[in-house]
């Protein structure tokens, strides 16, 4: 409307028939202009994707920022674990950092998290998680690695470090433990070998656009120099962001659960299931929210999980058989404050026609159908958290996206088919962050347009409806996913 103002004022001060005619031409510009982008008369309502916590940056820090509404006292402890994310371990008995291993993937919480964000399919930041099938498991299964020796010395008494955990349908694999820790310390021997190769596979788009997807092949190695039994479950998992995840964790349960639909009732082909976990502090079964498969309910679990799998730390939720640990409750809570409080970056081109466009049909493809745009939090430890509006597209449940990207290794109640809803705010930064760096589960995607292509099981007519549509339709709901 203010344009339209603009240009009657300056009709009024125009002099001369011609300039009259030219700036009627211009009012019928722009009044034909706001008939076919309607939408643009109105501002999107996502704007703070993080409430309160939300900051202007889309820069290759922009996952970086403490949250800017953090007291005084909980900015300072914000800083302390940024101190301890950052930190590198290295073999004990160092005075500094001391603890690291013997096995490991990697030395520390920002190897793999990179700038705060997702890691790449490469060795040291790509996991294994293994497990045995828990249909026709023998009582007493023989250990995968040989007995250790002089020159060998592998860890298996403390193979399996998430030994007071129970892992549900993830029984671990004897002499492995429940992670593949592809690197050791001097002295000792890692549990495998991993290469990685990718396979591609052809498709087609409904307009004759050839596209190709690639999927992880994996050559897994013991040191015998056998591979791995082929029993044995293997799921690959890249690092996923860390920003924003303090408001997950504020999402009350309740809100949740409601938008569960685990018999899909409503008949939109979509369920949603949410994951029920084993809490190490309350020692009971409780609502998971974090990681691919919602396998961890907190965030000071999946911290403690990530120091002594990725990095062989003892802590005092997974402390040696001695009940001793390496870094203490403060250094644990402080980490876990510092992902808590990391800021969101705020969408950017909010009034792009196309971004609109994008938007319209994100919806009508029923994409918000898993990726709910927004929640809201409830009551938190951390006040700066408490009650608010965010936009993170997820709605934390399990969901079956098909054979297609299918591990077939179930953890806790999510089988192999099913996947978290990932979050999708800060989306548009994550080729600025770590260029090169890929998408879904394995990393597998190099684009977006690949990772939505590789939706199967409840999300398949969503894929459809993007892979039918016109290559202006797809560049706009592209270009949308990328301005989060």
């Amino acid at each position: 409307m203010a344009r339209l103002m603009a240009c009657i004022a300056g009709l009024r001060r125009a002099r001369g028939r011609f300039g009259a005619i030219a700036l009627l031409s211009v009012i019928a510009g722009v009044l034909a202009s706001l008939l076919l982008h309607g939408a643009g008369w109105a501002q999107s309502p996502l704007l703070l994707a993080g409430g309160d916590t939300t900051v202007q940056n889309r820069t290759s820090q922009g996952y970086s920022q403490p949250a800017p509404n953090l007291s005084p006292e909980w900015l300072a402890l914000h800083q302390v674990g940024d101190r301890h994310f950052e930190a590198a371990f290295v073999t004990p008995p160092a005075p500094v950092n001391g603890g690291l291993g013997p096995l490991f993937n990697n030395t520390s919480c920002t190897g793999c998290h990179i700038r705060d964000g997702r890691g790449m399919p490469i060795p040291g930041q790509l996991l294994l998680r293994v497990s045995l099938p828990r249909q026709g498991l023998p009582n007493s299964p023989d250990p995968v690695l040989p007995a250790p020796t002089e020159a060998a010395p592998v860890l298996r008494a403390n193979a399996h470090l998430e030994a007071s955990v129970s892992l549900g349908n993830a029984p671990p694999v004897p002499g492995i433990g429940t992670q593949i820790q592809d690197q050791a310390v001097y002295g000792y021997v890692p549990e495998a070998r991993v290469k990685l190769r990718w396979q591609e596979q052809p498709g087609t788009y409904a307009d004759g656009t050839p596209y190709s997807l690639r999927s992880p092949q994996f050559e897994i190695t013991l040191p015998s120099g056998d591979p791995l039994p082929s029993h044995i479950l293997v799921s690959p998992r890249i690092p996923s962001p860390v920003f924003g995840l303090g408001l997950l964790e504020a999402v009350p349960e309740a809100e949740i659960l409601a938008l569960a639909d685990p018999d899909d009732r409503d008949g939109d082909g979509i369920s949603g299931r949410p994951n029920a976990v084993w809490d190490v502090e309350q020692h009971a079964e409780v609502l998971g929210r974090f990681g691919w498969k919602a396998n961890n309910p907190t965030l000071l679990q999946q911290g403690a999980s990530a120091y002594i799998n990725d990095m062989g730390v003892t802590n005092p939720l997974f402390p040696e058989p001695d009940g001793s640990y390496e870094i203490d409750a403060h250094t644990l809570k402080a980490n876990t404050v510092y992902v808590q409080t990391l800021a969101v970056p705020a969408p950017t081109q909010r009034q792009d026609p196309q971004v609109l466009r994008g938007e319209r049909l994100f919806n009508a493809a029923n994409c918000a159908g898993c990726h709910v745009p927004t929640l809201r939090t409830g009551t938190h430890q951390v006040p700066a958290l408490a009650n608010q509006t965010i936009h993170p597209y997820t709605d934390l449940l399990l969901h079956d996206l098909g054979e297609g990207l299918a591990d077939h290794r179930p953890d806790f109640r999510a089988t192999g088919q099913e996947w978290r809803t990932p979050p999708l705010w800060g989306l548009g930064l994550v080729q600025t962050v770590l260029p090169y760096s890929g998408y879904l589960h394995d990393g597998r995607a190099r684009t977006l347009a690949e990772a939505i292509l590789w939706h199967g099981g409840e999300a398949a007519s969503a894929r459809e409806a993007f892979r039918t549509m016109p290559e202006g339709d797809r560049a706009a709901l592209l270009k949308f996913l990328n301005s989060r």
